[in-house]
């Protein structure tokens, strides 16, 4: 077991895992961000309609979301490029939060068939929106490492010159 420890641990400080790590922890703020919104919107009644609440939550945390994944997570700096990331990303953000609103639309017509609280009511509206959205997140992954790709050969050398550090070398030569 301290084995499969001990490679998490070494793995989680490659560039592939410091960029999953930080992938996630983006995912985790900006999840928080939706949760939040749809709770304090459709919550205190903001906005009272399950699919504005929805859709205006989603739309909050895909902002952040943006700038967290392409600064943090995938080191990008300087201006965004159009083509190649910024109609991807937006292109799957428009995707995740469609397929919020068909939770949306689902979670509002079992809201409308029971007389639940509204808190009750509140609850299954930002847990369907979570559920919704963590079905888009190893796509969201897989995509987005190839939409804020880096140098193959560049990561190669990092990852080599990393593993020649951890590695003790013995020296062999005999000095008399």
């Amino acid at each position: 077991m301290s084995t499969l420890l001990e490679r998490s641990v070494a793995w989680s400080k490659t560039r592939q895992g410091k960029k999953l790590i930080r992938y996630t922890a983006s995912s985790v703020i900006t999840t928080g961000v939706s949760f939040g919104s749809i709770v304090i919107l459709y919550g205190f009644k903001i906005i009272p309609g399950v699919i504005w609440a929805t859709l205006a939550g989603n739309v909050i945390a895909t902002l952040p979301s943006y700038h967290l994944n392409r600064i943090w997570a995938w080191g990008k700096r300087g201006r965004s490029a159009f083509r190649k990331e910024i109609v991807p990303y937006w292109s799957l953000a428009f995707a995740g939060i469609a397929f919020s609103q068909i939770g949306a639309f689902w979670v509002r017509a079992v809201v409308h068939s029971h007389s639940w609280s509204h808190l009750t009511d509140t609850a299954l509206v930002a847990f369907t929106n979570l559920v919704c959205f963590a079905v888009f997140w190893v796509l969201k992954l897989l995509v987005f490492n190839r939409i804020f790709h880096f140098d193959k050969l560049k990561v190669i050398d990092e990852e080599l010159v990393a593993e020649e550090l951890s590695t003790p070398e013995i020296d062999h030569i005999d000095h008399h």
